[in-house]
């Protein structure tokens, strides 16, 4: 080995002699961006190094962190999907209390409102099985006093009438029945029909000729003829019409969502409602513009007909006998009497 170095050394020392000389000359040489040469020669063979133990590094971090330091991930995660359920359940009794008093509270403000007529709340508990029947059960009955054919209703609209009463529950008929039928009027014109149920979800307006004009969004109210209903509660609005023979079919869309009933109200009277002032606890009763000065004649006569007590028409045929047996004998006398004559 030192005769190698001995025999080489003039090489040895012309190539270190080159070698300073090409640092001198990098060390005072810059490139464009005013970077010295030496320092570029110098990036370029540190960096590769640099990257490789950087993604060397990396790897370990992330195989530490990715498994081994999440031994007790999976329990974790579990722990945390159960408090989420739990959660989860938790908001939705809390919506659906809420909103139960929501409604609890209208069905009070409407109890306030109109402390005139009795009524009594009730919850709805089941329906018909039946797919063409539209009846409900509610938790309320005898023991509450209500009684068959009392009304039932909503704040917003009426719902149909009790036609089944046991001790503690009662049983509705829904106006959307077909068995169902309610008195009508239309709120502007006053025009009466018949609201009935047709087997679809939303019931029918019956009984309006056609020559009466009907727009949709008309507003439909109960007109009292059917003796449940109070006069003046809302039913809905007019959805669209059909002409028809002799009558026009009135499509009616219900204030009320019978397909949602939760809460209900049962009229123990047919006394009628008094318009209220409160929104929150809904628009049931409105008030009826007053009927105009003047009638028609036959109109007149038919409101005449139905004013006159039961006695004045039993009595009638018991006058006419008497008065035509007084005036038989009259008329007998009459004739038995001798002729007036001049003589004395």
């Amino acid at each position: 080995m030192p005769e190698i170095l001995t025999r080489h050394r003039p090489l040895a020392l012309l190539a270190t002699l080159v070698v300073a000389q090409i640092l001198l000359l990098a060390f005072q040489i810059k490139r464009n961006s005013n970077v010295r040469l030496i320092r570029y020669w110098a990036s370029e063979i540190v960096t590769p190094g640099e990257k490789g133990a950087s993604s060397t590094f990396s790897g370990i971090g992330d195989i530490w962190s990715g498994y081994i330091a999440l031994r007790g991930a999976h329990t974790q995660n579990l722990r945390l999907r159960q408090e989420v359920g739990q959660l989860e359940l938790r908001n939705q009794e809390l919506e659906s209390q809420a909103n139960e008093a929501k409604r609890l509270s209208v069905l009070l403000d409407f109890r306030d409102m109109h402390r005139e007529a009795p009524m009594v709340a009730a919850q709805v508990i089941g329906g018909s099985a039946d797919l063409s029947s539209h009846t409900l059960f509610i938790n309320k009955g005898e023991r509450s006093g209500i009684r068959h054919n009392d009304a039932v209703i909503t704040p917003n609209g009426i719902v149909g009438k009790i036609v089944e009463v046991t001790p503690a529950t009662a049983q509705i008929l829904l106006v959307n029945d077909r068995d169902s039928g309610v008195g009508a009027l239309f709120s502007d014109t006053r025009t009466q029909g018949i609201l009935k149920g047709n087997g679809d979800p939303e019931p029918v307006m019956a009984y309006v000729t056609n020559e009466e004009k009907v727009h949709p969004g008309e507003v439909i109210l109960t007109s009292g003829e059917d003796r449940i209903f109070p006069k003046g509660l809302l039913i809905g609005t007019v959805a669209g019409s059909k002409p028809g023979y002799p009558f026009q079919t009135i499509y009616v869309n219900t204030s009320a969502r019978l397909d949602r009933l939760e809460d209900v109200i049962v009229l123990l009277s047919q006394e009628e409602l008094h318009p209220g002032a409160s929104e929150s606890a809904g628009n049931i009763v409105v008030s009826l513009p007053p009927e105009p000065a003047t009638q028609p004649a036959a109109r007149t006569a038919v409101s005449a007909e139905k004013s006159t007590p039961p006695a004045a028409h039993s009595a009638a045929p018991t006058v006419a006998p008497t008065v035509s047996s007084a005036a038989k004998p009259d008329s007998h006398a009459t004739k038995s009497a001798p002729p007036a004559t001049g003589r004395p």
